[in-house]
């Protein structure tokens, strides 16, 4: 299935720690196309019925689920494999087909070394893609500690799907834009944001940060992407509600301007097809942010 302009969801993340209630609120009164749902100790997240009610109330489609694979989640769901599996029953019913997990980390035992192949049997039993996010190295007195495995860095894994995180990369000192570029038809989500490569996972409004995110969006624009844009923006600073929705306003205007069909780009990548042996370029031929 095509789509002629990309989604922007607001993620429930970028509320907190108000709850996702707040969160299918606020994106129907900002404009939102729809809602991703972390899922936290907060019962109403846990709980599939109650997500569609929401949905339903505010006209939010819920469009991604963010399995609880954070540190902050570890009480919720259980064991490692009954959060990925709750996770991936959750959005069959409430229909979405993306669900966000993060990397396994190294003290998880059968759960890290055999991630892949279990992911792999829970999409194929849930009909739902399964999109790892990237992750950062953990840096203490100047090393880096190996905390992921097999690691922070999901481009080089044997993941069909993946998220790409802004704030994430900023810390990596990864360009974002070229690991897009090279991720190819396996970025299935992205959370839009922005950071800095200081250590400190700060969720950005865009523009705020060092990554290339403008060059980014008109990437995903450009290539037709078929995905979702879920702002993960943290207002856990903001100085009340005025300036939460200003911060959420904003980013969704960058993405919607950034995002917007480009005719010119869509008329050159016709021409390609339409000239005897022309091709549309492959990743390699993509030019790259320096």
């Amino acid at each position: 299935m095509t789509q002629d302009n990309i989604p922007v969801a607001l993620s429930s993340a970028s509320v907190y720690p108000l709850n996702v209630h707040d969160a299918f609120a606020l994106a129907s009164d900002l404009g939102y196309d729809g809602v991703e749902v972390l899922v936290t100790g907060n019962q109403i997240s846990q709980h599939p019925g109650k997500l569609m009610d929401l949905s339903a109330r505010y006209d939010q489609p819920i469009m991604a689920i963010h399995a609880p694979t954070l540190l902050l989640t570890q009480q919720v769901w259980g064991n490692a494999w009954n959060k990925i599996e709750m996770s991936a029953a959750m959005a069959e019913e409430v229909g979405c087909d993306v669900v966000v997990v993060h990397p396994p980390f190294r003290w998880q035992g059968t759960y890290a070394t055999g991630f892949a192949e279990g992911v792999a049997r829970i999409m194929e039993e849930h009909g739902v893609k399964i999109a790892v996010e990237n992750m950062y190295p953990w840096r203490a007195r100047g090393r880096e500690a190996l905390m992921y495995l097999p690691h922070w860095d999901p481009v080089p894994q044997p993941y069909d799907y993946v998220t790409w995180d802004f704030s994430h990369a900023a810390i990596a000192d990864m360009d974002s834009h070229r690991a897009m570029v090279e991720l190819g038809e396996r970025l299935s989500h992205v959370h839009l944001c922005d950071g800095r490569n200081n250590s400190k996972d700060e969720h950005l409004v865009p523009g705020r940060g060092t990554q290339p995110v403008a060059e980014a969006m008109t990437h995903l624009r450009d290539s037709r992407w078929q995905g979702v844009v879920a702002v993960e923006v943290s207002t856990r600073r903001a100085k009340g509600a005025g300036e939460r929705e200003e911060w959420l306003g904003e980013t969704l205007e960058f993405a919607r301007r950034h995002l917007a069909p480009n005719d010119d780009a869509a008329s050159d990548a016709e021409g390609a097809d339409a000239v005897p042996g022309g091709q549309v370029a492959d990743a390699d031929q993509v030019p790259r942010a320096p």
